[in-house]
C-alpha cells in the first residue's frame, strides 16, 4: 500500500518533470520570441521535440513561425505564447514540410489562426505528409501523438512577399530549392531578425533528402547577405551571421569529399565508409545523417556523369 507521503513524492515529481519539459521561449528581440530545442534526431527519449521556432508578438496579434512536432508540442508552445500575450495568433508560417516542424499545426487550428506556407510546400505535405505521420506513431506511440492530423494550409506564397500581421510587417522570402523545394524565411522587418528554417542548421547534420545542394549553400549566402540582428535556425542555438555560415561549410565539406572519392573510383558503399568528417562528427545525425547525404552526393554525381 501507498503511504500518503509516498503519494505526494510521485506528485511532485511529476509536477517536477512536467515544469522541466515545459516550453519556455527565448526573447530574442523586442516582441520577438524563438522556441530552441536540442537539435537531434527524433525519438522517443525527446518526444520529436528537436526542431525550433518561434512567434512575433504584433500590436493587435501574433504571428507564430513552425508549430512543432505534434498536437501535444503544438499545446505547449501555445500555453507559452500565452505567458508572453493574450493577443490573438492570427497566422501561422510553415517554413517547411518536414515533420518536426508542421504537426503541431492541428493544436494551431483550433484557434483559428490562417496557415501560410510555400506553394511548393503543400504538394509534398499532400505526396507523403500522412506516410510521415503514420511513422511518427510507430516512433514516438500513439500517446505522444494523440490528436495529431496534417494541416495543409491553403494560403500559399511562390515568390518574395510582405504580408501585415497583427499590425506587424512580416517578410517572407523564398531563397530557392535548398533544404526543401518550398522553404521560406521569415523575417521581422521591426527587429531584423530571421527565422531561417531548414535553410539554416547547426550542430545537427543536414539532410540532403529533399535538399539540393549547390543552390542550399547559395541560399546561405544570401542569409548573410541579408545581415539580419539575430538568426534562429531550423535545428541549433540562435547565431549571428558567422554562424550561420556552419551550415554551407558542412554541405561544401561533404561535396568536396564525395568529389574526390569518386575521382578515385571508389565504389559507392566504400565512399559512405570514408566520407568521414571528423570536424562535424559532434553534430547530431552523423552517423545516420551523414552517411545517408554521401549516399545521396554519391548518386548525384553519377547522374551528372551519365548526362553529360
Amino acid at each position: 500500500m501507498v503511504s500518503p507521503l509516498q503519494a505526494f513524492a510521485v506528485f511532485a515529481l511529476t509536477c517536477l518533470s512536467l515544469a522541466a519539459a515545459a516550453t519556455e521561449p527565448v526573447r530574442v528581440a523586442d516582441s520577438v520570441y524563438a522556441f530552441v530545442e536540442a537539435p537531434d534526431e527524433v525519438a522517443p527519449e525527446n518526444g520529436g521535440r528537436v526542431a525550433n521556432g518561434g512567434f512575433i508578438v504584433g500590436p493587435t496579434g501574433i504571428t507564430v513561425i513552425d508549430t512543432g512536432v505534434s498536437y501535444r508540442h503544438g499545446l505547449e508552445r501555445i500555453a507559452a505564447i500565452r505567458r508572453v500575450s493574450d493577443r490573438p495568433i492570427e497566422a501561422v508560417i510553415l517554413t517547411h514540410a518536414m515533420q518536426e516542424f508542421i504537426f503541431g499545426a492541428a493544436a494551431f487550428a483550433e484557434n483559428g489562426a490562417a496557415f501560410i506556407t510555400h506553394a511548393k510546400s503543400t504538394e509534398l505535405m499532400r505526396a507523403r505528409c500522412e506516410h510521415c505521420l503514420a511513422n511518427l506513431r510507430t516512433t514516438l506511440g500513439e500517446q505522444a501523438m494523440d490528436g495529431t492530423r496534417l494541416i495543409v494550409p491553403q494560403r500559399t506564397v511562390d515568390a518574395d512577399t510582405v504580408l501585415e500581421i497583427g499590425g506587424r510587417a512580416i517578410e517572407l522570402m523564398h531563397p530557392g530549392w535548398a533544404s526543401t523545394p518550398g522553404d521560406l524565411l521569415v523575417r521581422d522587418r521591426t527587429t531584423g531578425v530571421l527565422f531561417a528554417g531548414g535553410v539554416i542548421q547547426v550542430d545537427r547534420i543536414p539532410e540532403l533528402r529533399d535538399g539540393k545542394l549547390d543552390p542550399w549553400v547559395r541560399a546561405v549566402a544570401r542569409v548573410q547577405h541579408m545581415a539580419p540582428t539575430a538568426i534562429v535556425p531550423g535545428y541549433g542555438p540562435i547565431l549571428d551571421v558567422a554562424g550561420a555560415g556552419r551550415t554551407a561549410d558542412y554541405l561544401a565539406a561533404l561535396d568536396r569529399r564525395i568529389r574526390e572519392l569518386y575521382a578515385q573510383s571508389t565504389s559507392l558503399l566504400d565512399a559512405v565508409d570514408a566520407a568521414a568528417l571528423p570536424a562535424f562528427s559532434h553534430w547530431a545525425g552523423y552517423a545516420t545523417i551523414h552517411r545517408r547525404n554521401a549516399l545521396t552526393r554519391y548518386l548525384e554525381l553519377e547522374v551528372e556523369d551519365l548526362e553529360r
